[in-house]
């Protein structure tokens, strides 16, 4: 399981999807004796969080919470211990030494470029892995990392897994359940800070605790109703660790656009996260 908490984290308790595509039913009609254009007969693909620019947004959000910065770009090479038992904490989405995917990023990496500069920790990430020690990693491993952050393959790599682990089984679970572009954040968001894993605060255990409540569109349930009880869910979830009790990135940020009915995360966006401010335009 992966926790990204970041730089908020290290000074406070804590720093924190596309319209689904509804099936569209073809209806049989009677050959007109003018028909119109095929083209017009065909509707546009709903647009998904897995559109570019709606992936964008969702990045920027995400960035928001866990660097207090809308360029998730800059966090490639991000790298600290804030003291939160996982170790390190890295790079656009928080891998974590101590949760494993640190340890896949740096192998998957290594496989697409052997002898890279992160290669030679990987039996010291294995033996970490689990815990928060730092043994053979110190005292370079943070210098190389942000070495490595200048490698464009490096940054490839740190996306792939990021979109493997956490953003398209999001954003897929999303529009089986029938949301749409902010359920999908919405998922993605929980999936970011409290993995999938087995425990009772995992996205599939936030999930059950929210069905106890309500019904996802694809079940016949309304979507607002729906993500409110899912996160109820997640808050419920984030009280139960100290370093996640900060709720603000649902409460003054999901919540909001929940609210005004922005199921489709349209900009512009306004929010705050642990007080502070955002907009995109």
């Amino acid at each position: 399981m992966f926790t990204p908490h970041r730089k908020r984290l290290a000074v406070s308790t804590l720093l924190g999807a596309t319209l689904l595509a509804v099936p569209v039913t073809a209806h049989a009609t009677a050959v007109a004796p003018t028909a119109a254009p095929a083209s017009a007969q065909v509707p546009a693909a709903a647009v998904g969080l897995d559109d570019p620019v709606k992936k964008d947004i969702a990045m920027q959000i995400v960035s928001s919470a866990e660097n207090s910065s809308l360029n998730w770009k800059a966090q490639y090479k991000y790298i600290e211990d804030i003291g939160d038992g996982r170790g390190y904490t890295a790079g656009i989405i928080g891998f974590c030494s101590g949760t494993h995917d640190m340890l896949e990023l740096v192998e998957y990496y290594t496989q697409i470029k052997p002898g890279n500069v992160l290669a030679k920790y990987l039996p010291a990430l294995r033996k970490v892995d689990g815990s928060d020690s730092h043994a053979g990693l110190d005292p370079n491993f943070t210098k190389d990392w942000v070495k490595a952050a200048s490698d464009s393959v490096f940054k490839k790599a740190q996306d792939h897994e990021r979109d493997r682990v956490y953003f398209n089984p999001s954003v897929s679970r999303g529009k089986s359940d029938g949301v749409g572009v902010l359920g999908q954040f919405i998922y993605y968001d929980a999936t970011v800070m409290h993995g999938d894993g087995t425990d009772s605060t995992s996205f599939r255990n936030i999930r059950k605790r929210a069905l106890s409540k309500a019904k996802p569109p694809a079940q016949g349930g309304n979507e607002t109703t729906w993500l409110n009880a899912f996160l109820d869910a997640r808050v419920w979830a984030m009280k139960q660790e100290e370093a996640h009790s900060d709720t603000s990135r649902v409460d003054t940020a999901q919540r909001v656009w929940l609210k005004k009915g922005n199921l489709n995360l349209n900009t512009p966006l306004d929010w705050k996260v642990y007080g502070d401010p955002f907009h995109i335009g």
